[in-house]
């Protein structure tokens, strides 16, 4: 008896303490972690502007060249220089959820640029929505009427009309909503307070 009570007590002296590091270790790093997630969203939109800054000074260009507006709890980040508007979108792929920021001309329809910052696609089929190949084919694309990603054809495209992902057709169409779906709500919060 004597034995089980030393290892129980051995036990809780070693959970205590492992979950007192693993407390101290998310203390530690909690603010390290969200300050390097808004440090990703700066370069993305510091980047789809085509604005330099070096790590050091990423905060200070930012806070100079991109004016911050919230309207009906979305975020518009604006290029002081060109007029360009970005915001985040998110929504459900297939396996998870998909992150980004769209950077649209200041007509609020033309598509500058977009990047993912997570998903979680199957890699070479649907995870190919995050790549810098793939999304380079939206740039110049309108979102008016709707953005449309369509089966590659011999037809050309019209000023909405992307190509799919080839063997992620469910991935695609996910895409599209979420992007449609974003752009709806950031165009009628953009209406009423943009510029």
């Amino acid at each position: 008896m004597k034995q089980y009570t030393k290892m129980l007590t051995f036990v809780l002296v070693m959970g205590l303490f492992t979950s007192a590091v693993f407390v101290g270790m998310e203390l530690w790093t909690g603010p390290l972690i969200a300050a390097n997630e808004a440090n990703e969203i700066k370069t993305t939109i510091l980047d789809a502007y085509d604005v330099p800054y070096t790590l050091g000074n990423i905060t200070e260009v930012f806070d100079e060249k991109v004016e911050v507006k919230t309207i009906d709890e979305i975020t518009f980040y604006i290029d002081k220089s060109t007029g360009r508007i970005s915001y985040q979108f998110a929504g459900g792929g297939v396996w998870g959820e998909i992150i980004g920021v769209i950077t649209l001309e200041p007509d609020f329809e033309t598509i500058v640029r977009i990047r993912v910052l997570e998903q979680q696609e199957t890699p070479g089929l649907g995870g190919i929505v995050a790549t810098p190949k793939y999304l380079s084919t939206f740039v110049g694309i309108k979102m008016l009427p709707q953005l449309e990603i369509n089966q590659p054809d011999s037809a050309t495209n019209k000023p909405n009309e992307v190509d799919t992902i080839t063997g992620a057709t469910r991935t695609s169409k996910a895409f599209e909503s979420m992007l449609n779906v974003s752009y709806t709500a950031a165009a009628a919060a953009w209406a009423k307070g943009g510029n």
